[in-house]
């Protein structure tokens, strides 16, 4: 079964030696140049795709509107996407032990933040890599060393993968 990333995780292509891609730093934030007026009794909010190679040589990536979809809830409701305030990659080549960041702002309704889907389909060198899933949520922090989970009621995605990490860990669980 096909399981999606984490908000964090990095993702490595294997038909683009090196590539790495990873969904990061979802968070509420206002978008920079104001809100659009179709976005209005929404709540904001930030996502980055950040493009790393570390493969020998320069990749050209493409990281545009249409390869990105935002998708909030548990329907899984289209977010609206802010192409105005929103910074993708176009056309830039990525090289050895550099990387490269887009960044989008979206809107959806506030209640149905604390789970966001990000599907993100790369184009390399002309060729169209195969798409990949994040998911996550407001209030669902990414794992760092120090900090402790925001949301950790017993339905919270940040508590079942506490309780996951926390069985494969424990001596006598298989």
């Amino acid at each position: 079964m096909y399981e999606p990333n984490v908000v964090g995780d990095w993702h490595e292509y294997d038909e683009h030696a090196g590539l790495r891609v990873r969904v990061h730093r979802l968070e509420a934030a206002e978008p920079p140049r104001g809100r659009d007026d179709a976005a209005a009794g929404l709540t904001y909010f930030s996502v980055r795709v950040t493009v790393e190679n570390r493969g020998a040589r320069p990749l050209g990536i493409h990281l545009e509107d249409g390869q990105l979809d935002v998708r909030v809830g548990a329907d899984g409701e289209g977010a609206f996407i802010d192409w105005r305030n929103s910074q993708f990659i176009e056309g830039f080549d990525v090289y050895p032990l550099r990387r490269a960041t887009a960044v989008l702002y979206a809107a959806a309704p506030e209640a149905s933040l604390t789970q966001v889907d990000v599907q993100v389909q790369l184009r390399v060198d002309d060729e169209w890599a195969d798409r990949r899933l994040w998911t996550g949520g407001i209030g669902v922090l990414e794992a760092t060393p120090a900090a402790a989970p925001m949301a950790t009621g017993q339905g919270s995605l940040a508590h079942q993968v506490s309780a996951f990490l926390r069985d494969q860990t424990e001596p006598g669980t298989a």
